[in-house]
């Protein structure tokens, strides 16, 4: 089992920035990559942004490339995205998600809503 808690969502005008952040608990960290997803309303959830278990490879949704940065600390055991130069087409609700052999595991989302 893994425990997944998102925090950092909030309002911003275009243009500005913000940092979420993932506490994961209940597995060795350090074992499995992470991924932030996002859902806006009427929308299917979708794939922002990706880190592998080191930390050495991360890759990204053309949407959000070159404004977002995934980042991990195993040590802290926690996964952060930093959303740049904010669009207000990036308002959603913002997913942590840890795809573990044994099953997927989602937070309860942290809101991000950017006004124009």
């Amino acid at each position: 089992q893994v425990q997944l808690v998102e925090s950092g969502g909030g309002l911003v005008q275009a243009g500005g920035s913000l940092r979420l952040s993932c506490a994961a608990s209940g597995r060795t960290f350090g074992n499995y990559d992470m991924g932030w997803y996002r859902q806006a309303p009427g929308k299917e959830r979708e794939f922002v942004a990706g880190i592998t278990r080191s930390g050495g490879s991360s890759y990204y949704a053309d949407s959000v490339k070159g404004r977002f940065t995934i980042s991990r600390d195993n040590a802290k055991n926690t996964v952060y995205l930093q959303m740049n130069s904010l669009k207000p087409e990036d308002t959603a609700i913002y997913y942590c998600h840890a795809p573990l052999s044994i099953g997927d595991y989602w937070g309860q989302g942290t809101q991000v809503t950017v006004s124009s």
